[in-house]
């Protein structure tokens, strides 16, 4: 295993760790941002835990997070896409669907990234050109069995809100953008819409969705890749569509109409 990504990996597992001995399945104390989404003390201390590890072992690399530095100055660096936990409203909830995502990009494209769920025991991993993996077994993204009428479309809270869907697949909202793109990745979900994901949501499953076979592109045809210097990403959203193969989405792109 390339040592980067065995960093990657190790990394978080240690701050998943660290999440669950902060995690009450009562619930937990939460503050709105500005845009109106929750955080809490959980995601600042996994923040600064993985920007401290990270520049540590790699001074040189650029790093970019949801809530410590959200602005790329310059890109001819390794830089480093992090949420230190994607699902933030499941875990101030109690819920179990929560966790941390890394990766890493070369030249502005993603070439490591690991999503790991603690409480599902689930690590998801890929790196460029070498496959994508879950717990060590390689992933592969599938049809549903011929006549199977239990596959799903994963969606965000807000898809109903913006969107009229017409998709013949039985819907199912996840409360985590990268546990639906890894449900997709493995198979699980068929087809995949998140609405509002930021560049760190997305940065480790994109490069897993696509090692694994599965299809992923942007709703609105936005590039999110290669990653911009002098970009704020904090306000940059990248609606994304993911299918088990492109003629999925693309069908899936017929029952997707925005609301005026």
């Amino acid at each position: 295993m390339d040592s980067t990504l065995r960093f990657a990996e190790e990394l978080a597992s240690e701050t998943g760790k660290r999440l669950l001995e902060l995690f009450n399945p009562q619930g937990t104390q939460t503050n709105l941002k500005s845009d109106q989404s929750v955080v809490t003390e959980a995601d600042l201390a996994a923040d600064r835990f993985i920007a401290e590890s990270i520049l540590k072992e790699f001074p040189d690399d650029v790093l970019i997070s949801e809530e410590l530095q959200p602005t790329i100055h310059a890109v001819n660096k390794p830089i480093w896409v992090v949420d230190p936990l994607d699902g933030t409203t499941n875990y101030s909830l109690g819920l179990p669907i929560w966790g941390v995502s890394i990766a890493r990009t070369i030249k502005g494209w993603p070439e490591i990234g690991v999503v790991y769920f603690p409480i599902l025991a689930e690590m998801f991993t890929a790196q460029r050109g070498t496959g994508a993996y879950l717990n060590g077994e390689p992933l592969h993204s599938r049809l549903p069995f011929p006549g199977n009428t239990t596959s799903f479309f994963s969606c965000c809270t807000r898809t109903h809100q913006r969107y009229d869907i017409r998709i013949r697949y039985k819907t199912r909202i996840l409360g985590s953008a990268c546990y639906t793109m890894c449900a997709v990745a493995r198979g699980m979900a068929i087809l995949g819409f998140e609405t509002t994901p930021k560049i760190w949501d997305i940065a480790a499953s994109w490069l897993i969705l696509t090692e694994s076979g599965a299809a992923v592109e942007t709703f609105d045809r936005s590039k999110p890749f290669p990653l911009q210097a002098e970009m704020d990403y904090s306000g940059l959203n990248f609606p994304i569509l993911a299918g088990a193969t492109e003629e999925i989405i693309s069908d899936a792109r017929r029952g997707i109409t925005a609301k005026p």
